[in-house]
């Protein structure tokens, strides 16, 4: 059963798309509604939503801008764009990020449905048993096996250091412009545990590998410049390149938009092949004479996962190796994410208050990646970093209920809620009881 998400600042169009849907027959266990951006970002933190579908005006916080922010806490998360204007710019951003559809208003019934319906089809593709999956791996790999002679210039590439024209050239040659360039690295089943006990011989870990790659590829589609390429060590590498205007374009941060590549990547994987892996991937630089160092960058991140062994995801610029002459120690590297967690538990507890507060604004302010930092926060804490947003918002809204006179739309404009009723459903959820409730107790 899914659940579906729709936003909209239009309170019709929510009532006429909810209608719609719950008289599908599509497989339906929630449909949420939310009338502004920050409404549905608490409906993303807090439930399991598998589709939204939300217009691309709605005030404060635009259509892409939710998708943003939706695809930062949960890259998975299935996105329609509705918008009155066919808006090539916003168009191309939607799709960039990972949007299923843009429908024009006003669409049809049937147009609406069969979009949605394409979007969750998507997602319940069945997983098939190990047999199944490898005789399926060696009939779409029979004449489709990568380049071998290419793949071993692009892993050259990563690996050789050399003057910059030279690598310049060889980079030309194999199809990649730049001149700014970043690296993905996974590495799968890290431990070598998972094909061993599943009696995996070379020949399968190879496909599994091209699978892997497959993924990769269909993944970022047409829509990213890249070169995806099976590496050794049961890696697959991607080298993202972007020329002087596609990285110049305003619009969303490139380090988010590779960290919700990387995160995709893994969910991905691990759905479909049933296999662990863990992710790397670099900072961004100019000029094909860094991709070695890139290459190198996305290894590093990887290493991560030795401290951290139940986290897969990790960006080379959250750990500041710049600190330390050597690798750092497990001492050291402890000292740095408890100055992370409390750092952004400050910025919380200053801000809390404040409308439209996002992960993604915490993160940066304390120069780290959401991802990272919500790994963190949850492991230090034991909350994760909305849940405890919402702990002192409701502290505060509850002592502001009991001990004062204010109105309900007056405490929750103070503890940082657009909307008195979005307020009361939090409240009620919460607590248990409504803020009238609780005020005649």
């Amino acid at each position: 059963m899914y659940s579906i998400l729709i936003a909209d600042d239009e309170p019709l169009i929510c009532k006429g798309l909810s209608n719609l849907l719950q008289t599908s027959g599509l497989d339906l266990n929630h449909i949420y509604i939310a009338h502004n951006g920050h409404e549905a970002l608490d409906y993303l933190r807090m439930e399991d939503i598998d589709l939204l579908v939300t217009d691309i005006q709605m005030g404060e916080m635009n259509g892409i801008e939710l998708m943003h922010q939706a695809k930062i806490l949960k890259p998975w998360v299935q996105a329609i764009i509705i918008s009155a204007h066919e808006t090539f710019q916003y168009a191309q951003l939607a799709i960039r990020l990972g949007a299923k559809d843009y429908l024009i208003k006003p669409f049809g019934s049937e147009q609406f449905l069969d979009s949605v319906r394409s979007a969750l089809l998507q997602m319940s593709k069945p997983v098939p048993a190990q047999e199944e999956l490898l005789s399926q791996l060696r009939e779409h790999f029979q004449m489709q096996s990568p380049d071998p002679a290419k793949t071993q210039e692009l892993n050259r590439l990563l690996q050789e250091r050399s003057a910059s024209g030279d690598k310049a050239e060889a980079a030309a040659r194999l199809g990649l412009r730049g001149p700014y360039y970043a690296v993905i690295r996974v590495r799968l089943d890290p431990g070598g545990e998972a094909f061993a006990a599943r009696g995996f011989r070379d020949g399968e870990v190879r496909l599994m590998q091209y699978a892997a790659l497959n993924i990769a590829s269909e993944l970022l589609g047409r829509e990213w410049s890249f070169a995806a390429f099976d590496s050794p060590d049961r890696e697959i590498s991607v080298i993202m390149e972007w020329d002087e205007a596609a990285y110049g374009a305003a619009g969303v941060d490139k380090i988010s938009q590779l960290d919700m590549i990387a995160r995709s990547l893994h969910h991905n994987i691990s759905k479909y092949l049933n296999i662990p892996c863990v992710i790397g991937f670099s900072q961004i630089l100019r000029g094909a004479e860094f991709l070695p160092l890139l290459g190198e960058q996305a290894r590093k991140a990887i290493l991560w996962n030795r401290n951290h062994q139940d986290h897969f995801v990790f960006y080379y610029g959250d750990m500041k190796w710049n600190l330390y002459n050597e690798e750092p120690t497990e001492e050291e590297w402890n000292e740095q994410n408890n100055a992370i967690v409390e750092r952004a538990v400050e910025y919380i507890q200053r801000h809390y208050a404040q409308k439209g507060l996002t992960l993604n604004e915490v993160a940066q302010r304390n120069h780290v990646s959401p991802n990272y930092l919500s790994y963190l926060f949850k492991k230090h804490t034991g909350l994760n970093l909305w849940e405890y947003v919402i702990k002192l918002r409701m502290e505060e809204s509850r002592r502001l209920l009991l001990h004062t006179d204010l109105r309900r739309y007056e405490i929750a404009e103070k503890v940082g809620y657009e909307s008195p009723e979005h307020f009361s459903k939090i409240f009620k959820k919460y607590f248990g009881m409504s803020p009238s409730e609780m005020k005649g107790k």
